[in-house]
């Protein structure tokens, strides 16, 4: 695909390449799969910069929507790894394993997939930041029952 020979069948696939393409610094690749649309609001030199200056460690797709062959846009929502290096654009700390995570969206254009936009995600995963209710703890919704006999048991089915 990075080559031309061959065109994505989906968003996954674009995006999927276009990962490659930043770990393996092909900036033309990057910038022609952009949307016309939008792609005067990429700035080379700065994808450049992150493409090399970065040691990429992998890609995991997390959701997507549409963005099928059939379809005429998706979205995917993706977790990249990579370690950064100085003078990185976005002023991350050199060497430290960096989680980048987006909600990317894709359309076509003359029936070929490309990136329109994103959305940067800033928090990684859902984290539980309170403790989690024991089965013999009290209900949290106020009952007087235990958790195992009253919302454990709703949420059970």
């Amino acid at each position: 695909m990075l080559q031309g020979k061959r065109k994505a069948a989906t968003a996954e696939d674009l995006l999927r390449a276009r990962y490659s393409a930043f770990a393996r610094s092909e900036i033309d690749f990057i910038l022609k799969s952009h949307h016309p649309e939008t792609r005067e609001q990429v700035k080379r030199e700065e994808i450049e910069e992150w493409s090399k200056s970065s040691e990429w460690l992998g890609l995991k797709v997390l959701q997507k929507q549409a963005g099928e062959t059939t379809d005429e846009e998706g979205t995917v929502t993706f977790h990249a790894r990579y370690i950064g290096a100085d003078g990185k654009p976005d002023g991350k700390e050199p060497g430290k394993i960096e989680d980048h995570y987006e909600h990317a969206t894709f359309k076509k254009s003359e029936g070929n997939w490309m990136f329109f936009d994103a959305q940067g995600l800033r928090q990684g995963p859902i984290r539980r930041t309170e403790p989690k209710t024991g089965r013999n703890d009290p209900c949290p919704c106020g009952s007087g029952k235990k958790y195992k006999k009253c919302h454990a048991q709703a949420e059970a089915g």
